[in-house]
């Protein structure tokens, strides 16, 4: 469990996700990957263009279990992702990641959404 990133090796671009399975997560990216049907569309580009031997998975930010078999760890890799992303900025030429809204732009997004039709 941890946060990962999906590394271009030829141009140094990176994907941050972070999963309490990251195999299992990773394999979810490769599957999609290989089938065509990523949600980032510059990374599966780059993956069509390149192929899957220009790209590296590597576990970034590995989180160790706890004592605690019922811990629930989902809002510790969220921060830790968080962390990631704002260290890295791999949003348009550094990476694939899109920004993530703030709290005013998915308040704003749900008031226009909410507006009764004119």
């Amino acid at each position: 469990m941890g946060v990962f990133q999906i590394l271009n090796k030829v141009s140094g671009k990176v994907f941050i996700d972070s999963s309490n399975n990251v195999p299992g997560k990773i394999n979810r990216h490769k599957f999609a990957l290989n089938h065509g049907s990523h949600a980032s569309k510059s990374l599966q580009a780059d993956w069509n263009e390149l192929g899957e031997n220009a790209f590296e998975f590597e576990t970034i930010e590995p989180v160790e279990p706890r004592d605690d078999p019922s811990y629930d760890y989902k809002s510790d890799l969220e921060f830790l992702e968080d962390l990631w992303l704002e260290k890295l900025e791999p949003y348009g030429e550094k990476g694939y990641n899109e920004r993530k809204k703030t709290r005013e732009e998915r308040l704003r997004m749900i008031a226009a959404n909410n507006r009764p039709a004119v």
